[in-house]
C-alpha cells in the first residue's frame, strides 16, 4: 500500500467508484478481476486470538473468505478452505498467503449443493488438521432478477442448497467435533435485513441463514458454542462481477449508495469475523446479527 494511504484513515482510503470492472462467467475468479479486492488487512495488527486453532471456511478462495483465512492464520488458526474446482487458482494464492503466516492450509474442492461433499469437507478437516473450531459459512450463490418473470425454480433450488441447505449439512456434521469456546458464523447480506428487488432467491436464502442461526444459537450455548451472523454490505468480490445479470454500469457504481460512497473491500470485513472467531473477544455474543454495511441498513 503506497505510504500516503497507510497514512490516511482507512475509512478514506479504500478504493472507490467507478471501479474497472468486467462481467465474468459464474463462479468469477479474483485472479481475474481488474479491480483487484483488498485482503491483507496491511492496518490489521494480530494478537494471536486465534492461536491453534481450526477453521473451516466455505467460499474461502476469495472476496471476504479470502481476507477471513488469511486474518486467522495472522492470529495463529490453521485453515480449511472449501472452494468449487473452477476456483483453483484462487484457492492456490489463499494457501500460498496462509503458509507464509507459519500456518497449515488445507483445500478442498468441490459443490456444496452436494450433501456427501459438505460432511466429508468436515470429515477431511478432522482427519488431515486435527479437529474443528470454527466453523464459516461464508459461500454464497447470487444471480440477480432484473424482472420478477426471470426467477426460476431452478435458480431458487441452486440459491437455497448454496446458501442454507449447505449451511445446515456442515453444521450438523461439525457438531460432534466442537467444544466449548468454538464458534459458528454465518455470512448473511444487507438484503436479507431489508428485502431486495432484484436479489430475491438470495435475499430470501439469507434470511433463512439468520433465522436458522438464531434458532440453533441457543441449542449450541447450552454447550459452550457460539453461533453468529455477519451482515456485509455491498463489498468488492467477485461475487458481483459473475452475477449475470448485473448491469456493467451498476456494477462500476456498486456501494455507491453507501454514506461512505464505495463498497466495502474484504478486509474491512474480515476483523469482525476475528471477533466472533474469539473466544476472548465475544464469549457473551450468541445469536447475534453484525450489520456491517457502511450505514446503509438501518438496524435499530
Amino acid at each position: 500500500m503506497p505510504e500516503h494511504e497507510q497514512s490516511a484513515s482507512q475509512v478514506v482510503s479504500e478504493p472507490t467508484p467507478p471501479y474497472d470492472s468486467d462481467k465474468q462467467q459464474w463462479p468469477g475468479r479474483e485472479s481475474d478481476m481488474r479491480t483487484a479486492p483488498r485482503y491483507r488487512a496491511s492496518r490489521y495488527r494480530a494478537s494471536r486470538k486465534l492461536e491453534g486453532k481450526i477453521a473451516l471456511i466455505t467460499g474461502g478462495d476469495s472476496g471476504i473468505g479470502r481476507a477471513v483465512a488469511l486474518l486467522y492464520a495472522r492470529e495463529g488458526a490453521d485453515v480449511a478452505i472449501v472452494h468449487l474446482p473452477d476456483e483453483t487458482a484462487d484457492a492456490e494464492q489463499v494457501h500460498r498467503d496462509v503458509q507464509e503466516q507459519g500456518r497449515r492450509c488445507l483445500l478442498l474442492p468441490g459443490d456444496l449443493t452436494d450433501e456427501a461433499f459438505c460432511r466429508n469437507a468436515v470429515k477431511q478437516t478432522v482427519a488431515e488438521l486435527g479437529g474443528l473450531n470454527i466453523l464459516v459459512n461464508n459461500a454464497a450463490y447470487l444471480n440477480s432478477k432484473l424482472e420478477l418473470e426471470q426467477l426460476t425454480a431452478e435458480d431458487w433450488d441452486r440459491t437455497f442448497k448454496t446458501n442454507v441447505y449447505a449451511y445446515f449439512h456442515l453444521v450438523m456434521a461439525a457438531l460432534p467435533h466442537l467444544d466449548p469456546g468454538d464458534a459458528v458464523i454465518a455470512t448473511a447480506t444487507e438484503e436479507a435485513l431489508k428485502g431486495s428487488t432484484t436479489m430475491i432467491d438470495y435475499a430470501a436464502s439469507k434470511a433463512a441463514l439468520i433465522t436458522f442461526t438464531k434458532s440453533i444459537a441457543t441449542h449450541l450455548a447450552q454447550r459452550g458454542i457460539r453461533a453468529n451472523v455477519v451482515a456485509p454490505g455491498p463489498t468488492w468480490t467477485p461475487l458481483n462481477e459473475a452475477d449475470q445479470h448485473m448491469p456493467p454500469d451498476g456494477l462500476a457504481q456498486i456501494g455507491s449508495e453507501a454514506p461512505l460512497g464505495r463498497a466495502a473491500q474484504p478486509e474491512e470485513l474480515a476483523p469482525t469475523y476475528v471477533y466472533l472467531a474469539s473466544d476472548a473477544d465475544s464469549s457473551y455474543t450468541v445469536g447475534e446479527v453484525i450489520a456491517v454495511t457502511g450505514g446503509i441498513v438501518d438496524t435499530r
